[in-house]
């Protein structure tokens, strides 16, 4: 579902968790579609899934929702932020985001973070350009 204002439109979908917060799940301005961050919450139980491994691919999963939602998928990122609260699972990370990316990669940015909403592991968020 999008809803548009002027030139802006918001994203929706039930295939990704609601928002938790004050916040769109993204935002589309012209062809350039804003990705809000996405931990790993199932989007039918709102509850985070358990260990590091799970949670990436719920991230993953999470993102690609939302950019189908947008019209595009995640060969459309142009730029991903991960933030994990461990950096000792960046190497994890990059595995499992082989699995839904592929070359040319978009670019990024990983970083430590003392802490992440409901507690958790990893989060991404990323910038699309269909």
């Amino acid at each position: 579902m999008t809803t548009q204002s002027n030139s802006k439109q918001i994203i929706q979908t039930q295939g990704a968790p609601a928002a938790i917060g004050t916040y769109s799940q993204a935002v589309k301005v012209g062809n350039t579609v804003y990705l809000s961050g996405q931990i790993g919450l199932d989007p039918a139980s709102m509850q985070l899934v358990e260990g590091i491994e799970a949670q990436v691919h719920r991230v993953f999963t999470n993102l690609k929702a939302v950019a189908e939602a947008a019209g595009g998928n995640l060969g459309d990122v142009v730029k991903l932020n991960i933030f994990l609260t461990d950096l000792s699972h960046f190497a994890l990370v990059n595995t499992i985001m082989a699995e839904y990316f592929s070359q040319p990669y978009p670019a990024r940015a990983a970083v430590g973070v003392a802490s992440l909403p409901r507690g958790a592991l990893v989060e991404a968020d990323g910038v699309i350009v269909l």
